[in-house]
């Protein structure tokens, strides 16, 4: 029996990875606790000092406790950037005032000039995905408030100018110096400088390996037929198709495959005779998947990313969904239309909450006239897009004589509640139970944000969050570093969690032929 019909290839090859340069890495050369995906192991056994720049700890304050038994030191040029951010309402201006109390912590053990240790400042309890190690770093931290004389090619007297010059005077003494920097152009002026530069590590995943959902297994002709027929069928059957597990399962994962994970098995004989199954949360089967039988609110799966998508989205077990892919790929329109059909047809959830950060792409056109909803329209204009297009006169019961315009039909679930379209900007603080609740353009979101909107879920709530990480118009995050790739490699492994990338545009001839030339 065939199953999905449409034939899938591999992902499209990603470019050739770089070698790897050493991370944060310790004196002891293993890991603490909880610390693996920060500090790598590293030959060098010599106390090493990381000298931060401004832009690490306003990424993460708790940067200062992930580097061990290593010494670091803080230009005060980092503290006077610190302090003109510590005003500002954002996640910003949050991660500059926790980096403030937690040197207020470490002064109350002794002079910040002179170098104190940091186990003084480790807060006694560590909260699970706070990315910081389990055992209290025994490594020191120093202010360095000297005013440095700079070399020639950076005696331009700025404050990255500044901070540069103190690792750069502490190369020269013949210390074991690393400069961390999340800006680009500072770590290109320090290596050029003959001081080694990395970026903040933590937080951070392997875009090249960044788990899709899926695989595709090669299996024998008898294998499909049994899975459609009785099913369900149990992962053992499938091992001989599956690589070799380095370390054996763990984190939920059984032969390699993760909860929720999706497999496109093909007929090793004839590869026009798949099937499409996926491992049913954290059990030890897989289950048959095929497109819905119905339109989902008037949309029908174009390929077999979609319909990898739609199964999880109309899952109610599901409870976290990640989408990623690029433009035209149908990720915003498949999520709204599974919400329009929980929410509105089958009353599953109470409301359909659908939110973007406030991004703009490009320069900023400025503020917009108006109160909140009217100034709302302009950033929420690509969910309406959504929303007319499902809502238009297309053969869906809703799309009634009675219904008037699309607009009109809009306007209405937005005056009945069933339907909110917000910013996230006021999101912390919230409890969202009942709720269907979609995250759009959540590549825009630092990690620290996507964990504050995750948190927020209530009881009986479902959160989709989508996003295209090559299209990321946060200047301070990227492909690697952004909330929604985080989100993906550290809840991969949760029965509750499911993921896909999607792959082939959709959206049209034309938008496919930009999106693979351009």
């Amino acid at each position: 029996m065939s199953g999905v019909q449409e034939s899938i290839g591999r992902p499209a090859a990603r470019k050739t990875r770089r070698p790897a340069r050493p991370a944060q890495t310790t004196k002891k050369g293993t890991p603490a606790p909880g610390e693996a995906d920060a500090i790598a192991k590293s030959p060098n056994t010599k106390v090493k000092t990381f000298v931060l720049d401004t832009s690490v700890l306003l990424h993460n304050p708790a940067a200062l406790f992930v580097f061990e038994d290593n010494n670091i030191v803080i230009p005060f040029a980092v503290l006077e950037e610190i302090d003109k951010f510590k005003g500002v309402s954002n996640d910003v201006g949050r991660n500059a005032r926790q980096c403030v109390r937690y040197l207020d912590r470490l002064r109350e053990s002794g002079r910040l000039t002179d170098g104190v240790p940091l186990v003084e400042a480790y807060p006694e309890t560590t909260r699970r995905g706070d990315n910081r190690p389990n055992t209290p770093p025994s490594g020191s931290l120093r202010i360095d408030a000297t005013q440095h004389k700079r070399p020639d090619a950076i005696n331009i007297d700025t404050a990255d100018n500044r901070i540069i010059a103190s690792a750069w005077v502490l190369h020269e003494k013949g210390e074991n110096v690393v400069f961390i920097s999340k800006d680009i152009n500072a770590r290109i002026k320090s290596d050029a400088l003959g001081i080694a530069a990395e970026d903040f590590e933590n937080q951070k995943v392997d875009i090249d390996t960044l788990y899709t959902g899926y695989r595709t297994l090669t299996v024998d002709s008898d294998v499909i037929d049994r899975l459609y027929a009785e099913k369900m069928l149990a992962i053992t059957e499938l091992e001989a198709s599956l690589p070799p597990t380095e370390n054996g399962d763990s984190n939920g994962r059984l032969h390699g495959i993760a909860p929720n994970e999706f497999l496109l098995i093909v007929d090793a004989g004839d590869d026009s005779h798949t099937g499409l199954a996926r491992r049913l949360a954290d059990t030890e089967h897989v289950i048959p998947v095929s497109s819905p039988r119905r339109p989902v609110f008037g949309i029908m799966a174009r390929n077999v990313q979609q319909t990898m998508a739609l199964d999880l989205l109309l899952d109610d077990e599901v409870r976290l969904i990640t989408m990623i892919g690029s433009a035209g790929t149908g990720k915003t329109l498949l999520a709204v239309a599974a919400g329009m059909t929980k929410v509105f047809n089958d009353e599953a959830y109470e409301k359909l909450l659908v939110a973007r950060p406030i991004m703009p792409m490009g320069r900023d056109i400025g503020y917009l006239p108006g109160d909140k909803d009217e100034k709302l329209i302009s950033w929420m204009q690509p969910i309406f897009d959504n929303l007319s297009y499902l809502l238009s006169t297309r053969g869906h019961p809703m799309q009634a004589p009675d219904s008037h315009t699309t607009e009109q039909r809009i306007n209405r679930l937005i005056g009945d509640g069933r339907l909110v379209l917000e910013p996230l900007t006021y999101i912390r603080g919230r409890s969202i139970p009942h709720q269907f609740m979609i995250v759009d353009e959540a590549q825009n979101l630092s990690p620290h944000e996507v964990k504050t909107i995750v948190s927020r879920v209530g009881e009986g709530t479902k959160i989709v969050l989508t996003g295209d990480i090559e299209q990321i118009d946060n200047p301070y995050l990227d492909g690697s570093s952004n909330g929604l790739s985080y989100l993906v490699e550290r809840m991969k492994d949760s029965g509750l969690v499911g993921h896909v990338t999607l792959q082939k545009s959709e959206r049209s001839n034309l938008a496919s032929l930009a999106t693979d030339l351009l």
